[in-house]
């Protein structure tokens, strides 16, 4: 700590008299303003505070030798502090801001006003991140035609309607997470992960989860679980195909590892090959999750869900912007009350700001696999009455990660390919960031992956040092993948369901739009 407070009174001794060569990351959003660099006195305030945060960064680094179980707390906690303190929060350090208001006469100011007291009632006090009803689920997301051909009380089935003549045998089911609404796979037309799905001629089938109250509080990994084995079934039935292909995205990733699991253990085999995006099942390596990783705080999340039955989406969207709070906080605090503007319209802003619940048992749950790592762990883990042994699993499985997710980190999704016993196996690495790795349609001219031979036992950095990057997008890797062990070409039907699951309306279907 002396060090660094050496070296911060070094470099503002520098600053003083304009000879510090301290400046912005590429890409800082917060110091674009000419101002910051043609006027001397914006300029010192930039510089001085860029390198207390250094100094700050530094003092944890060392901190993180010293006691690497505090590491991630302290990087948090760091990372919130520095990012508040930043003078482009506050009108008088914000050059641009300061000059809207003059430039529209004070009513950029009243609009600030007008958003900061609509978030404080309608949004938990955090800045809005899309404007309210700006873009409509069913109208303007989540429109790629096909209906619903199963519902009960946890989820609906929907299968989309083919828009090729011929489609594979084999068809696809699509996992979602249970946290947050599935139309993250179906935003606008050509940002749709399962429009895209069906261009390729694979009969695509999606679960939509409902989204919990606290009346179902007891919705567990059996509650989940079981509705994927279900949904399984049905798609087996519509489809006369007696081994389907998976594809789960985040934690639907787990659930359905779980399902496999099961029907491994039952000698069923009902899926044919799995797919799983960005999604852990060995938590065993640090991830930035691991600033919430001490019992202490577990135990205090777990109590807050228990007594009030679910976590909120608002409660959840909170946590998962704090870890990013430049980008996902004071973004658009400056923005929406500085600037006085209207929070942007865009499809996936509006989805992360569309949040569900998360039924308190389930919570638990995925709180007991981040801290204790059961998962992995041969029996430690018990799900439908059937020990969780992932060693048991054997199919082909196609596994991404995303280069810069600050939610599950690559390394961390390279080693599903490891700890599952398949020898058909199949890595991409996109080079985006969690979500935008997922809504990454081919004809983004920045999307690419890396991609190469998986080893069992080999490490990820091994395995990233022999890959090859490609241009475009994991999607088309992903098609071709699941295509080549699709089947065979056939007809492609005509109609939705079957005489036992008739089609129950269009998609997509009422439990996206289910209101908290």
């Amino acid at each position: 700590m002396l060090r660094a407070g050496v070296k911060f009174a070094t470099e503002a001794s520098r600053i003083a008299v304009g000879r510090s060569d301290v400046t912005p990351a590429r890409g800082d959003w917060r110091f674009k303003d000419p101002t910051w660099t043609e006027n001397p006195i914006f300029s010192r305030i930039a510089k001085t505070y860029l390198a207390a945060s250094n100094a700050v960064d530094s003092v944890v680094d060392n901190l993180a030798k010293e006691a690497p179980h505090r590491a991630d707390q302290a990087r948090f906690v760091a990372g919130i502090l520095t990012s508040a303190l930043a003078p482009t929060n506050y009108l008088l350090g914000n050059p641009a801001a300061m000059k809207r208001a003059f430039e529209t006469g004070g009513s950029s100011l009243v609009s600030g006003v007008g958003n900061f007291l609509h978030d404080m009632r309608h949004n938990g006090g955090m800045p809005s991140m899309a404007k309210p009803g700006a873009l409509k689920v069913g109208e303007d997301l989540a429109i790629t035609p096909g209906d619903v051909v199963h519902r009960d009380h946890v989820a609906e089935l929907l299968q989309y309607t083919p828009t090729t003549a011929k489609v594979r045998q084999r068809p696809v089911l699509v996992i979602p997470p249970p946290i947050g609404r599935y139309y993250f796979l179906d935003l606008r037309p050509g940002r749709s992960f399962v429009e895209y799905s069906v261009s390729r001629g694979l009969q695509t089938f999606l679960i939509s989860w409902r989204n919990p109250s606290p009346d179902e509080a007891e919705w567990d990994l059996d509650t989940y679980t079981e509705r994927v084995l279900e949904a399984i079934d049905t798609v087996r039935e519509i489809t006369g195909c007696d081994e389907i292909s998976t594809i789960g995205f985040c934690a639907g990733g787990i659930l359905n590892t779980l399902a496999m699991n099961y029907l491994s253990a039952q000698g069923e085999r009902k899926v044919h090959n799995a797919a799983y995006a960005v999604t852990l099942l060995d938590f065993g390596r640090s991830a930035p999750i691991g600033a919430f990783s001490s019992a202490r705080l577990l135990d205090v999340a777990r109590a807050n869900s228990q007594r009030q039955g679910v976590i909120s989406a608002q409660a959840m969207g909170s946590v998962f912007s704090w870890m990013r709070p430049n980008d996902l906080v004071w973004n658009y605090w400056v923005n929406n009350y500085l600037m006085g503007q209207d929070p942007p319209v865009f499809d996936i802003l509006s989805w992360n700001a569309d949040g569900t619940n998360l039924p308190a048992c389930l919570h638990k749950q995925f709180l007991d696999i981040f801290q204790f790592n059961p998962i992995v762990k041969s029996g430690a883990l018990t799900v439908l009455d059937t020990p969780v042994d992932v060693a048991s699993i054997h199919v082909p499985i196609y596994v991404t990660g995303a280069i810069n997710d600050h939610l599950t980190p690559w390394k961390g999704c390279y080693q599903t390919t490891q700890v599952l016993s398949s020898t058909d196996v199949t890595f991409a690495l996109s080079n985006a960031g969690h979500i935008a790795s997922l809504v990454n349609p081919p004809d983004n001219p920045k999307a690419s992956y890396y991609t190469g031979p998986v080893t069992r036992g080999e490490g990820a950095d091994t395995w990233r040092a022999g890959a090859s990057q490609v241009q475009g997008s994991w999607w088309e890797h992903w098609a071709d993948w699941a295509n080549k062990r699709g089947g065979k070409l056939i007809p492609a039907p005509t109609s939705a369901g079957s005489e036992t699951y008739p089609s129950l309306g269009s998609a997509p279907g009422s439990y996206v739009s289910r209101a908290n």
